[in-house]
């Protein structure tokens, strides 16, 4: 079992909010809006509902596994709602690290290029953000300096609530910062808009930017210490690597580079006393929570205490399918899923991926090519995340699938190649430096000095990038800043629906606005051509 804040989650008292993923509802109050009064009346009821703000993407819902937070018409599976699988469906299904064999057409999609505004996961990862977001405005509108006076809290209490509220606000401007990425241009709606009926306007995706840019930066001095908050909680570390991971990307997002930035944050971040992990397979075990001396913010979960079926139990599950000793390998006794797996683009950016002389090339069953999508067999599984602890055991899980893997959300590896690639993008920094990190990552790779290169290049970044972050929720976004997400100069198998892939028209670089959305919310403007 996990001590960490995490397992808090499940004594929240809160009353549930329950999203319908409609905008004009975006700055809902719990149903209860009697139970506010009594929630925040104590020091531990602000932690609580602090709680509920990480919950809200680290659960599907407060009250059970089966039901879920948000409200999505056609999704009857709780755990497709939860966000990192909605997340991850969207970052790594449509790129060469993974296809999924299950016959949905919704996910299909994801491969083939041709989802439309009407796609139920879109709307799931869509409404669970804004649902986050409306839960994390409740709480900031709840702990003014005032409000808590006003409570009688005070002295150490009240400073504990100050850091909460930061971490509140950490917690939004990451989920705008999903949404800005993924779809560009989303309603905008903080606390300090009217509670109820309000009809959020839409906001342009460099005034999100700068508006992220904005909070991160404002939060600073309230948020605890780097490394010195209770695990799975943010700090001023965690708002540095987003603000670091946004930079890389603002040239996308505004049309103007922000390379200097994002070398300047990162080495904030690296000089925050985080160190790699000496085995990299250890970052993505049962027990990486303990001693994770690279983890800056995980996501967290636990089979007992924090259930669901999206999260790491969906990483871990889809990526097995009904081979019983590659099950018992992948500490999932109950069985996997037979849904996700590798293209060839992944296992061949390993080289002699078979030959295990890169640590990172965790493989399982399957083939290298992939002649049927819809054949789980066809590919290669994928073994990284790993519900077993480093001692070889398997931990408690109430039904064998269930698993206890925490996720990284932000790790000291992708500060080091944030920094690598700004260099090389003209930010500044030190090419001499930059080749450092990137030998560093090299060292812990092979686990000895074989991997060791003495100059690289941009595109040794992207590859590079690649063997270290795959499954982990970057590759769309990796492939868009390079200009290779819908074009024809770089294809993987199913790209675009053909076996041999294809390019893609480039709206598709960003994702439509739910049509639901467009339909309840007439101050937003659908994304081009969808």
């Amino acid at each position: 079992m996990k001590k960490t804040f995490g397992l808090i989650m499940c004594t929240v008292l809160m009353g549930a909010v329950l999203f319908t993923g409609c905008t004009k509802d975006l700055d809902l109050k719990p149903l209860n809006s009697n139970i506010a009064d009594v929630q925040y009346a104590t020091p531990l009821g602000y932690k609580q509902v602090l709680a509920k703000v990480y919950g809200s993407y680290s659960l599907v819902s407060s009250t059970g596994v089966g039901n879920s937070d948000i409200n999505v018409a056609g999704i009857t599976d709780a755990g497709t709602t939860d966000f990192l699988r909605a997340w991850w469906n969207m970052q790594e299904l449509t790129t060469d690290e993974a296809k999924c064999a299950w016959n949905d057409a919704n996910l299909q999609a994801f491969h083939n290029f041709s989802w439309t505004s009407s796609n139920i996961f879109i709307n799931a990862l869509y409404s669970r953000c804004l649902f986050s977001i409306t839960v994390c405005n409740e709480f900031i509108r709840e702990s003014t300096d005032e409000k808590v006076a006003g409570r009688n809290i005070s002295g150490k209490d009240a400073e504990d609530i100050k850091h909460y509220r930061a971490e509140a606000r950490f917690v939004r401007a990451f989920q705008y910062w999903v949404l800005m990425d993924l779809f560009g241009k989303p309603p905008f709606v903080t606390d300090q808009d009217p509670i109820g009926k309000f009809i959020p306007k839409q906001i342009s995706r460099a005034d999100l930017f700068a508006y992220i840019e904005s909070e991160l930066k404002a939060i600073d001095g309230e948020l605890a210490a780097p490394r010195a908050n209770e695990y799975g909680r943010a700090d001023q570390a965690a708002a540095w690597a987003l603000l670091a991971r946004m930079y890389l990307n603002a040239e996308v997002y505004t049309g103007t580079a922000h390379y200097t930035e994002a070398i300047t944050y990162a080495e904030k971040v690296i000089g925050a006393g985080y160190t790699l992990m000496p085995h990299y397979k250890n970052l993505f075990m049962a027990d990486n929570n303990v001693s994770n001396t690279e983890m800056i913010l995980p996501i967290t979960y636990d089979a007992t205490h924090s259930q669901n079926y999206g999260g790491t139990t969906f990483l871990v599950c889809s990526g097995h399918g009904t081979n019983v000793a590659d099950n018992a390998k992948a500490g999932i006794p109950g069985g996997g899923w037979s849904g996700n797996r590798a293209t060839k683009n992944l296992p061949q950016a390993f080289g002699d991926y078979s030959g295990n002389t890169d640590k990172r090339a965790m493989f399982g069953l399957g083939s290298l090519e992939m002649n049927d999508v819809l054949n789980f067999n066809a590919g290669l599984g994928v073994a990284k995340f790993n519900n077993i602890n480093t001692d070889g055991t398997t931990p408690y899980s109430p039904n064998g699938v269930l698993v206890s893997v925490d996720f990284p959300l932000f790790r000291l590896a992708e500060m080091y190649l944030v920094y690598i690639e700004a260099v090389k993008r003209g930010g500044g920094g030190s090419e001499a430096t930059a080749l450092t990190y990137f030998n560093l990552l090299r060292k812990r790779a092979y686990e000895n000095d074989n991997g060791v290169v003495s100059s690289l290049s941009l595109e040794d970044v992207f590859n590079e990038r690649q063997r270290e972050l795959y499954w982990e929720g970057f590759r769309r976004t990796d492939l868009v800043r390079f200009n290779r997400f819908t074009t024809g100069s770089y294809l993987w198998p199913w790209k675009a629906g053909i076996a041999g892939g294809a390019g893609a028209d480039a709206h598709y670089n960003v994702f439509p606005i739910p049509s639901s959305e467009i339909i309840s919310n007439t101050n937003l403007v659908q994304n081009d051509n969808y």
